[in-house]
């Protein structure tokens, strides 16, 4: 990475990056590593944890070459965190005896947040700008499936929450209520609203349910792929296809496909 981005010698993409543009490919990565696990292509998740770990790097070089950090100070600071996350493990004979305590994992989440406040101050950098609110923490990055999940998980922990899946099934119901009355009303912004609070609430009920909303939708985007695919090719076989058939049609083969293994 450093050869590539040397000027005069290095790749001109390589070098024209920065890392907002590097950004999208990092966490288009991140999806690939998940895709290929989710398939249980070992091939696969090799080759696309070493695309993964090249972001890493690349977004390393960058800040080396600004004079902020480099690869190593990642490494050690994912390695500190990590023994320092879990006394349990790496601590002395007390800390190994008592165990993983309840309430441990956050208290220490609370200090690293208390010392990292302090090392932005004695650098004169700026406060992280992500508000003191207790939610505040849940980047804002993150997909709006997951966002959603870790809203709740994080409001769960001081008891925020419905004990149980039937209050949230009555909660979708409501909420889809209130989008039939968006809509007979014609208020394309209520609609927008309405629509988000169904698919949070959609969210909410797979986590009491023991579901992942994100993986639920991906192993359902895969199942109407499959299917879709099957009356492509039926279609074809037949002599037909996707522009010339009816509705009807397609949907006769789309139940056809329902009924496959």
């Amino acid at each position: 990475m450093a050869a590539l981005r040397t000027p005069g010698s290095g790749c001109p993409w390589d070098l024209e990056q920065d890392f907002s543009t590097i950004a999208p490919y990092t966490i288009e990565e991140a999806y690939e590593v998940s895709d290929a696990i989710d398939r249980g292509d070992m091939l696969d998740l090799r080759d696309e944890l070493g695309d993964l770990l090249l972001q890493v790097v690349y977004h390393s070089r960058m800040a080396e070459e600004a004079g902020d950090f480099e690869l190593g100070d990642v490494i050690e600071a994912i390695t500190a965190k990590m023994i320092r996350r879990h006394p349990h493990v790496f601590g002395d004979a007390v800390a190994r005896a008592a165990g993983s305590a309840k309430g441990q994992w956050d208290r220490i989440k609370a200090d690293e947040k208390a010392a990292r406040r302090r090392e932005r101050l004695a650098r004169g950098l700026a406060p992280e700008d992500r508000g003191s609110g207790f939610l505040d923490g849940v980047p804002v990055a993150l997909p709006a499936l997951v966002r959603a999940l870790k809203l709740q998980q994080k409001a769960a922990t001081v008891g925020f929450d419905w004990g149980e899946a039937a209050p949230v099934l009555d909660k979708i119901e409501e909420e889809i209520g209130e989008l039939r009355a968006a809509i007979a009303a014609g208020r394309q912004d209520e609609i927008k609203d309405e629509f988000g609070d169904i698919l949070f609430a959609t969210v909410n009920l797979g986590r009491h349910l023991g579901v992942e909303a994100e993986t639920a939708l991906a192993g359902t985007n895969h199942k109407f792929l499959t299917r879709f695919h099957h009356v492509e090719r039926r279609l074809t076989e037949t002599g037909s296809s996707l522009d010339e058939a009816s509705l009807d049609r397609m949907e006769q083969l789309w139940q056809d496909a329902k009924r496959r293994p």
